[in-house]
């Protein structure tokens, strides 16, 4: 699968907004949207004109598209899905985003940014309910217990981890028990639980057309 693989500061920057990339880069001074909070590129100064509607629905599916590290493909196939779906389009659609495994790692504060998370499932350091589960967008579902595993040198650096992003928002849905790297999932994520200020309706919209 095709990954982004250029600055993601840079993205953060288009869209103008912190999307949380660069794991603790984000809360420092050195976040670039706190040194230039303009587009990037050579003309970024110069691109003050008004969006017209597409425009601001296409901006919005692309937020969402890169808080969740995903590309335009997968993007479209979990929309095509929650469409589908009993309830509102657009709450469905953030509901599944939230139950990728990797922004659940993320969300448990055992990973830097959802990029990190992604590694750590890929590369077999995650136990779902006992068995190990090295794809990022596999589904959680309540009552499943979470568990990684790894060297000691790898469970040190999930705990070193966790301890600095102990006051990053926590996840409600979940309950974490960070010393021993387990956690459980009490309930599906609902809209609330999303704390990105996303307009999901925008993204319904623009598929619709």
């Amino acid at each position: 699968m095709g990954r982004y693989s250029a600055s993601v500061c840079r993205l953060c920057r288009r869209e103008k907004i912190k999307l949380f990339l660069k794991g603790s880069r984000c809360y420092s001074p050195k976040c670039a949207i706190e040194k230039r909070e303009y587009a990037p590129g050579m003309h970024g100064q110069a691109r003050q004109q008004k969006l017209s509607d597409y425009g601001v629905q296409l901006r919005e599916k692309q937020k969402v598209k890169r808080i969740y590290g995903l590309m335009e493909k997968q993007f479209k196939f979990y929309f095509k899905n929650a469409s589908r779906s009993k309830g509102v389009t657009g709450v469905a659609l953030l509901v599944t985003l939230e139950r990728r495994l990797d922004n659940v790692i993320y969300r448990l504060g055992l990973a830097a940014s959802r990029a990190e998370a992604r590694q750590v499932v890929g590369h077999g350091h995650v136990v779902v309910n006992g068995h190990s589960v090295n794809i990022p967008s596999f589904q959680v579902s309540a009552g499943d217990k979470i568990e990684l595993i790894g060297s000691d040198k790898m469970k040190e650096r999930f705990k070193i981890l966790a301890e600095q992003t102990k006051d990053q928002a926590s996840a409600e849905w979940l309950t974490a028990d960070l010393p021993n790297l387990k956690a459980s999932v009490n309930r599906l994520p609902q809209r609330s639980d999303v704390k990105m200020p996303i307009q999901e309706q925008l993204i319904v919209e623009l598929y619709s057309k």
